[in-house]
């Protein structure tokens, strides 16, 4: 279970670098961070798991909630490659999204930071280093990629015709930005680890659910703090250069990433059509099943089996009534025939027995 958590967040996260649709970065990054959930349950740090599905909810509702806004003053438009600048003009929308970008980028005190370090600190501490690293790497990719989007959305040159006017969503829609932000800030407080001087209230809260794990839930001793202390500081780095390599090269160096897409033109393509799944799904699954429904399913069973079968019965049945009909003649004397046959077979067959 851990490692297909750390399989997802890593193969996610690679896919959201060079996704377009607004929509489409919020939901490969949903996806990511999924990943990181079933990390922290593969490891057994069931506690965590449930914390990051908690600040989670908080910031990803915020950002699914913020692009809602963002299209809304786009007049429908998804691609954040056709916007740019809106910072000025959706200035409550860009706030509450930076918040929620900052966040899920994992820079404290925001909530994301507290859940993704804990699920970081009990896969390196349970002695799964290989997951941390995929797991710390991600960590990098998801700031980079959601300040790309943030940067291409907000920042930068405008990139919208002059027929467009963008404008902020009423008070229905930011308002509910504003409280979701609010608690992407302060969510995340209710799981202080001890070594940051909290008591982890939401591990002591769920304790008694876990109970029956044998003890898999305890803390690391105090003697391994300084090490604790220094992983919290390189998860932040991490994010701290994916947010700064995202910002330099989508706001002040726009040419940097068409640069990079040239020189690796294969791996770029593999992940904007995120690793042909959906073309492999399609070839091995979707295309056999229609194909075999119409060639067997439809033109066998359907056409010959059932329709012949419900064709066929129906025929013989107005087979037979054509022949029985033909008894019915209109004519008595051809009854009387018929009437004086039967009693003649009558008598026959009782005068033989």
């Amino acid at each position: 279970m851990a490692v297909i958590g750390a399989v997802t967040a890593i193969y996610a996260a690679t896919i959201g670098l060079v996704q377009n649709d607004i929509k489409k970065v919020l939901a490969y990054s949903t996806i990511s961070q999924l990943g990181y959930m079933f990390l922290a349950l593969g490891v057994g740090a069931f506690a965590s798991g449930i914390f990051h599905l908690m600040t989670h909810a908080f910031f990803k509702a915020l950002l699914f909630l913020g692009s809602g806004a963002v299209i809304h003053a786009m007049h429908g438009e998804q691609d954040i490659r056709k916007m740019g600048g809106l910072k000025s003009e959706l200035p409550t929308t860009y706030r509450t999204f930076w918040i929620g970008t900052i966040a899920i980028a994992g820079i404290p005190p925001f909530a994301g930071f507290f859940s993704k370090d804990e699920i970081l600190w009990n896969a390196f501490s349970r002695g799964h280093y290989l997951l941390w690293a995929v797991g710390f790497l991600g960590a990098g990719l998801t700031a980079f990629y959601m300040f790309r989007l943030l940067s291409l959305t907000f920042r930068g040159t405008k990139r919208w015709g002059g027929e467009m006017h963008p404008h902020e969503a009423p008070a229905t829609m930011t308002i509910p930005l504003v409280v979701l932000a609010g608690l992407s800030m302060a969510g995340g407080f209710v799981g202080v680890p001890a070594s940051l001087g909290g008591g982890s209230a939401i591990e002591g809260w769920l304790e008694p659910v876990f109970a029956k794990a044998g003890g898999i839930l305890a803390l690391p001793g105090h003697d391994v703090e300084p090490l604790e202390y220094l992983l919290m500081a390189l998860s932040v780095l991490v994010a701290l250069a994916g947010i700064g390599l995202a910002r330099a090269w989508y706001t002040k160096m726009p040419e940097v990433p068409k640069r990079v897409a040239q020189r690796s033109p294969t791996l770029y393509r593999l992940l904007l059509n995120k690793y042909y799944v959906d073309e492999v799904y399609d070839a091995t699954v979707v295309t056999p099943l229609v194909k075999g429904s119409e060639s067997l399913l439809w033109k066998v069973v359907d056409v010959r089996v059932i329709d012949g079968l419900v064709n066929g019965t129906a025929r013989a049945v107005a087979a037979a009534g054509r022949t029985l009909r033909m008894v019915q003649t209109g004519v008595v004397h051809n009854y009387m025939l018929l009437f004086i046959a039967g009693v003649v077979m009558i008598l026959g067959w009782l005068i033989a027995h």
